[in-house]
């Protein structure tokens, strides 16, 4: 039983009080841990909604650590769901991968030995343009400013590069 001098969280007041004076701090807390206000503020959301259908059971003078408590858990529950989730779609991609025909794995990995091969007989200056643009992903302006040329000639040693390739390799890349 609460004592008769204990404020109830049930009496709409104390609940006003209790979330005007917690709920930016819990808010902020999650945040913080997360960095996505929105999640910080749905939990924060949630944790205070508990409170108030389990009000009979806390004592006004611990509201706070109480939806702190909750804001934690369901932030923590909310990672550990966040990993079972990354943890399927890992074993989903890796069952995938392993369902292609030994085939299609074969021509894949001698198309990628031959595409390597014809990259590395590449001008250097063709290559070096070539893997700027597909590996690292720069734009013509950056490989310009990278290599100390003119966007121009960063275009013309691009396709002087794609032509090489395709008359060596076809129209596959």
């Amino acid at each position: 039983m609460m004592p008769q001098n204990q404020k109830s969280v049930c009496e709409e007041k104390n609940f006003k009080i209790i979330f005007e004076d917690y709920s930016e701090v819990i808010r902020n807390f999650v945040y913080y841990k997360c960095g996505d206000i929105s999640k910080a503020e749905d939990i924060t959301q949630d944790a205070f909604v508990k409170l108030w259908l389990n009000c009979k059971q806390v004592l006004f003078s611990k509201a706070k650590s109480y939806v702190m408590k909750v804001a934690q858990n369901t932030f923590y529950n909310l990672i550990k769901h966040e990993k079972v989730k990354l943890n399927y779609k890992v074993h989903l991609k890796s069952n995938y991968v392993n369902k292609e025909s030994p085939d299609f794995i074969m021509e894949e990995k001698e198309f990628m030995v031959l595409l390597t091969k014809s990259i590395n007989e590449l001008p250097v200056k063709e290559r070096e343009v070539f893997l700027l643009s597909r590996k690292d992903k720069k734009t013509y302006k950056e490989i310009a400013e990278i290599v100390g040329i003119t966007q121009k000639a960063v275009e013309r040693r691009m396709h002087l590069a794609l032509l090489k390739l395709r008359s060596k390799i076809g129209e596959k890349i």
